[in-house]
């Protein structure tokens, strides 16, 4: 019986580049009819073409596009993962986590060492401010909605001295050479999910559970539900500015590195954990997720005996939207 693919995405460019790679991927796995792709505009975009200031909280981007996956209208999401609350509708699952593109924030315009005293960098995202603040105290920062090509536009026009991007989105747009410097996670440690594609779908749509599946990657799908952990343990959708990134190391185990910043008191909970066990080939989804949840359960802990509690508390409802 014939059935198209039917993919639903946001009408951004980052989004369609990601959506089309995704497809392509899928047409020689699909064997009962074309994968098409289907925009659906969602609150976040709306609210970024009127104002980007308005662009807060989390979910903004992939309200709408549930809604038509619940609806039958879609058959599955390509979402940045990133953007993905941690609780999902009932009845929807990440039934696919492509390999991870590059998962650092770069810094365009300028590296962070030649940046002068006093110079001017924009972003929107807290998470990146307070952990730059730490390092850089004498810079300022400016608040910078947007989508990328417009971020590098008033880059190139003046408006500040740099601007902080992913760099899975610079390079899935082929604007690599916009980069100054890559910021090790070290240094700033990035959102959960950043870089990585997750593909979402009804669970009791076997087809394309199957299907979608294959696209799996063992050790991104244990990083970014790991990372996902973080934010859940930490209550929910975690309002504050977070940052949560899982390693694969050349052990086999995974390196987790959270960390809570304060919005208002500038504080920080910073936490590097260790998986206990190590990524076994051939595992499945079930063992990766059991596993990931409690090296995230394990980071909760630290960072709240570093404090994050107290953090957690400054944050405003709604949390941020990067």
């Amino acid at each position: 019986m014939k059935r198209p693919l039917r993919i639903g995405t946001r009408g951004s460019a980052l989004a369609l580049v990601q959506s089309a790679a995704v497809a392509e991927l899928l047409r020689p796995l699909w064997p009962f009819g074309p994968v098409e792709l289907v925009r659906v505009l969602t609150t976040g975009d709306r609210l970024q073409a009127e104002n980007p200031a308005r662009v807060v909280g989390r979910g903004l981007f992939v309200k709408e596009i549930e809604s038509a996956l619940l609806a039958g209208a879609v058959d599955i999401c390509v979402h940045s993962a990133k953007d993905v609350p941690p609780e999902l509708p009932e009845g929807l699952g990440l039934v696919a986590l492509p390999p991870r593109a590059d998962p650092r924030d770069a810094l365009c315009g300028a590296d962070l060492g030649n940046l002068p005293p006093g110079a001017c960098v924009a972003t929107g995202s807290p998470r990146r401010v307070l952990q730059l603040r730490r390092v850089r105290p004498d810079l300022l920062f400016t608040a910078l909605r947007g989508n990328v090509d417009t971020r590098l536009l008033r880059l190139h026009s003046g408006d500040f001295d740099a601007v902080v991007l992913a760099m899975a989105g610079l390079q899935r747009l082929g604007r690599s050479d916009e980069v100054a410097e890559a910021l090790s996670p070290d240094l700033v440690v990035p959102s959960p999910g950043q870089g990585a594609l997750a593909i979402e779908a009804r669970l009791d749509d076997r087809e394309v559970v199957a299907v979608a599946g294959r696209l799996e990657d063992a050790a991104t799908a244990f990083a970014v539900l790991a990372e996902r952990a973080v934010q859940v343990g930490l209550g929910g959708g975690c309002s504050a500015p977070t940052g949560a990134y899982a390693e694969l190391l050349p052990t086999r185990r995974f390196c987790l590195r959270a960390v809570v910043c304060g919005p208002c008191s500038g504080g920080m909970a910073r936490a590097v954990v260790e998986s206990a066990e190590s990524l076994r080939a051939g595992a499945d989804r079930g063992a990766l997720a059991e596993a990931a949840a409690r090296l995230g359960a394990a980071a909760v802990r630290a960072l709240r005996s570093e404090g994050a509690e107290a953090l957690l508390a400054e944050a405003p409802a709604g949390g941020e939207a990067e």
